[in-house]
């Protein structure tokens, strides 16, 4: 399975995404990232942040969805800027779930309350992912996928304290 994160600038979230789930993942499931509008870099912080939890960033680059050498099977989207936009035809019938996370690099303040954003951030996405990748994957029909994954979104915004 080919797994699409997308994000509007590819340079935290998805990255975060893409990192976490191919670290975490069987080689059968694959991770990639991409933007609407990608970054001219992945955000500094964000590197920094994966290398500090074991998580190797190599090959770890902003990009632009219209780059993507393989077609997504799903395609989730993590932040609400994009949430809205028309995803490209080339993406096909892939299932689409919105897992919208704040953005680390809109932080203020000082290292400790931006770090803590970093962490925030990167500790929401690792829990939806963990939970996806304890689902049967490759049993479950797109229809059953795609309300997996928006009941995993929602138990963890719950658990957040968050009004889903």
């Amino acid at each position: 399975m080919n797994v699409l994160f997308l994000c509007t600038g590819n340079s935290c979230r998805s990255i975060y995404a893409e990192a976490v789930f191919n670290h975490l993942g069987e080689t059968r499931h694959r991770a990639r990232s991409g933007g609407s509008y990608p970054a001219s870099e992945v955000n500094p912080l964000t590197l920094i942040w994966l290398e500090k939890e074991g998580i190797s960033t190599r090959g770890l680059f902003s990009k632009s969805w219209d780059d993507l050498d393989v077609r997504p099977d799903v395609v989730i989207t993590v932040c609400n800027d994009v949430a809205g936009e028309a995803c490209p035809l080339f993406l096909g019938k892939a299932v689409r779930v919105h897992w919208g996370v704040p953005d680390p690099s809109k932080a203020k303040g000082r290292e400790a309350e931006i770090e803590a954003a970093f962490a925030s951030t990167f500790d929401a996405l690792r829990q939806r992912i963990q939970a996806m990748l304890a689902l049967s994957l490759d049993d479950l029909s797109p229809n059953a996928l795609s309300d997996a994954l928006e009941k995993i979104h929602q138990h963890v915004l719950q658990e957040e304290g968050e009004t889903p």
